[in-house]
């Protein structure tokens, strides 16, 4: 997460029209199908570093309600915490040709300011018991009932993939599937050769985190799995890490991978929430 594309990006336009409630014990952003048909299933969404309040992220939960037919829980993992929105501004200083040394100098300690606390709070290992327990509270309510899907982003990918090893609560598993755009932070060993649970990976050619050649050696590990918990990976050519959430949207060719990438998540979890059936 140190790496300064997790923070780089657009901020988009628009309402978000979902609603904030407190559920299994978070603070969430809830959106559901805007035509008023009982949901297929239930999506939650595990943000990037910018947090569940951040309007690329609940719009997108939108569009997961609306052209998914999902229940999308966007819940606030981060307990108040995520990377501040004016790191943006920071890396587009730090990038750019034109900025002199000390306008440079000033963005980079005001960066680090916002993103050492954010790091330090939310480590993997420390924001995993949070994660999990509010998947374990919904897979015993709402999740008895509906299918749950998992779609996490940059900071959020790591936790879909811990979530895809298989954790149980009353035998069943928090998730039915997983979804993960340009996922931060994973090992090949401990993370993806230990997946349990069907997950699809949206994945950038151009991210310093994954190379392509790191992505095909997950493609070879999850596609290979047994049913069903075989996995499937894309990878989104000339796309930049973060574009899953972030993309720019003046520039056609960025909205038509971020769109393609939301179309794979929807498609994912459609395809798996089908297969669902209530415990007896």
């Amino acid at each position: 997460m140190s790496c300064p594309d997790c923070y780089r990006g657009s901020v988009h336009e628009g309402e978000p029209r979902g609603t904030v409630t407190r559920a299994y014990g978070l603070e969430t952003y809830v959106v559901e199908p805007a035509d008023g048909t009982p949901p297929k299933g239930i999506a939650v969404i595990i943000p990037d570093a910018f947090g569940w309040a951040f309007v690329n992220t609940r719009l997108l939960a939108d569009k997961y309600a609306d052209q998914g037919g999902f229940k999308v829980y966007a819940p606030d993992f981060m307990n108040g915490r995520p990377a501040p929105l004016y790191m943006i501004d920071d890396m587009k200083v730090l990038s750019s040709k034109t900025a002199g040394i000390f306008s440079k100098i000033y963005h980079f300690f005001h960066a680090m300011g916002g993103m050492l606390p954010f790091i330090t709070y939310n480590w993997p290992t420390r924001a995993w018991p949070r994660v999990k327990g509010f998947f374990e509270q919904l897979r015993k309510e709402e999740g008895a009932s509906l299918p749950v899907g998992a779609a996490g982003f940059c900071w959020g990918g790591k936790q879909v993939i811990l979530l895809g090893r298989g954790d149980t609560i009353d035998g069943r598993p928090l998730i039915d599937a997983g979804f993960t755009g340009h996922p931060s932070m994973l090992s090949l060993n401990s993370d993806i050769e230990n997946l349990k649970l069907p997950v699809s990976f949206a994945m950038a050619e151009h991210d310093d985190y994954l190379s392509v050649e790191k992505a095909e050696a997950i493609r070879a590990i999850v596609e290979a799995k047994p049913e069903p918990a075989r996995g499937e990976l894309t990878i989104y050519l000339k796309a930049g890490h973060g574009f899953c959430v972030r993309a720019d949207h003046k520039f056609p060719d960025s909205l038509q991978q971020a769109d393609d990438a939301t179309e794979q998540c929807i498609k994912w979890f459609t395809a798996h929430f089908s297969n669902f059936t209530q415990p007896s």
